[in-house]
Order: structure tokens, then C-alpha cells, then sequence
């Protein structure tokens, strides 16, 4: 039974694996074209602020796909998760949801919920950080 449920995991994982890898290459297409079309839109070659939070807040999504397919790879290596992996992907989403949030038509309490996970995601990365330095040394 458990080789049963391990081969299945592994099967899941790959057909993750392959659908994570033609999502990211069609948003890669994607943002291509995003950015050709704000770059050709009149004044041509001048992209206005708010089609470059749209374009920052794009490639950080592709970004966040291909920190899952790192998450993913390292789970064929190893069998398990890279903390350090997740907690960049998480850091990295946060930052898209920062940069593309209009902090005027965002609550107060919203912020202070963003800013608490930023903080809760940089201690954690400093701790995995200082623990992974200490067992490397040891």
C-alpha cells in the first residue's frame, strides 16, 4: 500500500510538474505581449506608471511560477521541501501583492496585515538562514 500511495505522489508531482511548466511559458508569452502592446500604445516606447505596476505585478507572478517549479524540483531530488524555497516564494508574492496594491483603496488593516506577514516571513527566512549556516559549520 505505501508504494502505491509513494507512486502516486510521484505521478501527481510530475503532472503538477508539467502543467506548472506550460503555465509558465504561456505567461511568459503573455507578458511579452503585454509589454509589446504598452510599449507600441501611443506615446510608442513610453510605458505610463500604471502599465508598469501591471508589468512588475505580471513578472512577479511568473517569478512565483518558477519558484514553485524550483519547490517541485527539489522535491524529485530530495523527497522533501526546501524551506528556504517557500519562504522565497512567499516573500516574492507578498512583494507583487505590495507593488500592485493601490495603498489608497486599500484598508488600513489590510496593510498592517501585509506588513506583519513581510515581517513573519523575513524572521522566519533569517532563522532558516542562521540554522542552516550553524549545521553547515558544524
Amino acid at each position: 500500500m505505501e508504494r502505491l500511495i509513494e507512486r502516486v505522489q510521484r505521478l501527481t508531482g510530475m503532472v503538477l510538474a508539467g502543467m506548472l511548466i506550460v503555465v509558465v511559458v504561456l505567461s511568459t508569452v503573455h507578458l511579452g505581449v503585454l509589454i509589446a502592446e504598452e510599449l507600441w500604445v501611443p506615446p510608442r516606447f513610453l510605458i505610463p506608471v500604471e502599465g508598469l505596476l501591471e508589468i512588475f505585478g505580471f513578472f512577479l507572478l511568473v517569478l512565483i511560477g518558477l519558484e514553485l517549479l524550483e519547490t517541485l524540483k527539489a522535491y524529485f531530488k530530495k523527497d522533501a521541501l526546501h524551506v528556504r524555497v517557500v519562504l522565497e516564494v512567499g516573500l516574492i508574492a507578498v512583494a507583487r501583492k505590495v507593488i500592485v496594491a493601490e495603498p489608497n483603496a486599500v484598508p488600513s488593516s489590510t496593510l498592517l496585515g501585509i506588513a506583519a506577514l513581510i515581517l513573519a516571513l523575513a524572521v522566519a527566512s533569517y532563522i532558516e538562514r542562521q540554522t542552516n549556516r550553524e549545521t553547515t559549520h558544524e
